[in-house]
C-alpha cells in the first residue's frame, strides 16, 4: 500500500471535494481555527506547484474532545473561480504518504476533470512538512516497503517518540480532518476519490458524513472493514498466482507455472527470504505491470522480467533474480515528511485487527495468540508462501510489540446510498482485485465496477492507458 522505492514509483491517493474558494472567516466547529498563513504549495524538489495556494488548518489532536492539543496541517487547492462541478478532495495513501506534493502531477494526469472540478488535497495527519511522525531507526531500515519488518528496537523507538499521542494516528482522526477540512472551505458536499489506502479513508468518510458527499471514488481498493485474514495480508499473498499466471499468457506463452516457480523459491528461503520475495513480486509492478519485459529495469540497467528471472533461478541460476531484488531492497533515503514509516506503523496497528484481537490487548498477551494463529493455519490459505512468512509481514511483528492503545473503529456497514465508481487493475498486487470485489459486494447498488485489464496500482496516477481514467471523466462529469 506504499511506495517500494520512491525512485521507482509515486504512489497517489486521494479524496475529492467540492469547488467553492476557502471563506476567510470560515472557523469549523472544534477546531482551534480555519484556513490561515497561506503559502505557495511546493513539491518534493522544493519548486512552486503554479495554480495552487496552500493554507495551514488547525485541527483538534484528538476529534472525540477528550484529549486537549491541536495539530497543523497542510491544505492545498487549486486557485481561481469555483469551477462548476464543485470540489475535489484527492486523499492519499499508505497511510504515511503525503498530498499536497502532488498537487499538480494529480491534475495533469485528469486537466478534463480539473476543469470542471477544484482540486483540494491535504497533508493527512503525521505527514508531510508540517507534522511528519519521524522514527529515524524505522524510517532508515523500512523506507518504503509494505511488506519489511523494522527491527523491535527500531519498535520500540518509535512507540517512545509517540508516547501517548500514538493512539491519535488512527483513521478515526483523519475522518475528522477531512470534516474540518470541509467545513474550512465552507463547502457542503464533496466528491471523495481515495486511492489505495486512500480508498479506504474515503469509504470511512462516506459512512461517517454521508450527507456531505456527493460522489465516491474508490482507486485500487483497500475494504473498508477489517479483518484478521485482511491484516495478515491472505488476499495479497494468494493473488499472485493469478496474476503471475495471467502475464503468462501473453504470448509468447511461458511454457512453465509461474506459481509453481514462485512456491519453490519460497520453500528455499527462509522466512524471512520468503518476505522478501513477496516485496519483489509486489513491487515489481510499479516499474513494469506485465511481469514479463525484458528491457532494463529504469535507473539501475538491470534486466527485467521478473517471472523468468524466477524460472530462472529455480534452474539453480539466481543471478538476475539477485539484481532485481536488489533494485528492490529497502534503502534509506525516502524522508519521513514524503513518506513516513512511523506515521504507518501507528495508524495500522490502532486499525487492524489481529489474531490476538485489538491493539486494546496487552502486548504481553499476544504472542500465544500468533503461536494458535501459526499451528492452525492451513497452508491453502497461504500458497505459494507459507505460514511462517504470512506470519513474518511487516503489520504483524511491528504490530506484535506496540503499546496498547484503544482500537480504532472498523465499521461493517454497507456503503452509504452515492453515486459509486471502484476502479481496480487485475495485475495489482498492492491492493488485489479481490479486494476491490469484496467492496463491491458492500456498495448500493448501480456501483460502476471497472476493471482496468493489464493495469497495476492506482489506476487514476499510473495506468498508461486511459480506459480507467475515461470511466472516471464520464462518472464525474455526466
Amino acid at each position: 500500500m506504499r511506495n517500494v522505492r520512491r525512485t521507482l514509483a509515486v504512489l497517489a491517493c486521494g479524496l475529492a471535494v467540492a469547488a467553492v474558494a476557502p471563506a476567510a472567516h470560515a472557523t469549523p466547529r472544534g477546531t482551534a481555527r480555519g484556513l490561515h498563513a497561506p503559502h505557495p504549495c511546493r513539491d518534493d524538489d522544493g519548486a512552486v506547484q503554479p495554480g495552487f495556494t496552500c493554507w495551514t488548518l488547525t485541527v483538534p489532536l484528538d476529534h472525540s474532545g477528550r484529549t486537549p492539543g491541536t495539530l497543523d496541517l497542510q491544505v492545498g487547492a487549486a486557485d481561481g473561480p469555483a469551477k462548476p462541478k464543485g470540489t475535489l478532495l484527492f486523499l492519499t495513501g499508505g497511510p504515511g504518504q503525503e498530498g499536497v506534493a502532488l498537487l499538480r502531477r494529480i491534475a495533469g494526469r485528469m486537466p478534463e476533470v480539473f476543469a470542471q472540478y477544484r482540486l483540494v488535497m491535504l497533508d493527512q495527519r503525521g505527514t508531510g512538512p508540517l507534522g511528519a511522525v519521524d522514527c529515524p531507526k524505522m524510517q532508515a531500515q523500512v523506507s518504503g516497503s509494505d511488506s519489511a519488518p523494522a527491527t523491535p528496537d527500531a519498535v520500540d523507538e518509535c512507540s517512545r517518540i509517540l508516547g501517548d499521542r500514538a493512539r491519535f494516528y488512527g483513521t478515526d482522526q483523519s475522518v475528522g480532518d477531512f470534516e474540518d477540512v470541509r467545513r474550512a472551505l465552507g463547502v457542503d458536499t464533496m466528491v471523495v476519490d481515495g486511492v489505495s489506502y486512500g480508498s479506504l479513508t474515503a469509504a470511512r468518510y462516506a459512512i461517517a458524513h454521508p450527507r456531505h458527499v456527493s460522489r465516491l471514488v474508490m482507486d485500487s481498493v483497500v475494504p473498508h472493514h477489517w479483518t484478521v485474514a485482511g491484516d495478515l495480508n491472505l488476499v495479497g499473498l494468494t493473488a499472485q498466482p493469478r496474476v503471475l499466471r495471467d502475464a503468462c499468457k501473453t504470448a509468447p506463452a511461458c511454457g512453465f507455472d509461474p506459481a509453481q516457480d514462485l512456491a519453490t523459491l519460497v520453500r528455499r528461503r527462509t522466512p524471512a527470504g520468503g518476505l522478501a520475495l513477496f516485496g519483489d513480486v509486489v513491487g515489481y509492478e510499479f516499474i513494469d505491470p506485465t511481469y514479463r519485459d525484458p528491457d532494463p529495469i529504469p535507473g539501475s540497467g538491470l534486466p527485467g522480467d521478473i517471472i523468468g528471472a524466477m524460472h530462472q533461478a529455480v534452474t539453480g541460476d539466481t543471478s538476475r533474480l539477485d539484481a532485481i531484488e536488489a533494485v528492490f531492497t529497502p534503502a534509506d533515503g525516502t524522508p519521513a515528511s514524503q513518506l513516513s514509516a512511523g506515521l504507518h506503523a501507528a495508524t495500522l496497528c490502532q486499525d487492524l485487527r489481529f489474531p490476538w484481537g485489538t491493539s486494546a490487548t496487552p502486548a504481553g498477551l499476544r504472542g500465544p495468540f500468533l503461536d494458535r494463529t501459526a499451528r492452525t493455519l492451513p497452508a491453502s490459505a497461504t500458497w505459494p508462501y507459507t505460514t511462517a512468512v504470512a506470519l513474518a509481514q511487516s503489520s504483524v511483528q511491528t504490530c506484535l510489540r506496540w503499546p496498547a492503545e484503544p482500537p480504532s473503529s472498523n465499521p461493517a456497514a454497507r456503503l452509504p446510498d452515492l453515486p459509486t465508481l471502484i476502479l481496480t487493475g487485475d495485475h495489482d498486487l498492492s491492493t488485489p482485485l479481490e479486494w476491490a470485489e469484496q467492496e463491491r459486494a458492500v456498495s448500493p447498488a448501480g456501483t460502476r465496477f471497472v476493471v482496468v485489464k493489464g493495469a497495476a496500482h492506482s489506476i487514476q496516477n499510473r495506468e498508461p492507458a486511459h480506459t480507467g481514467r475515461d470511466a472516471l471523466t464520464t462518472f464525474l462529469l455526466n
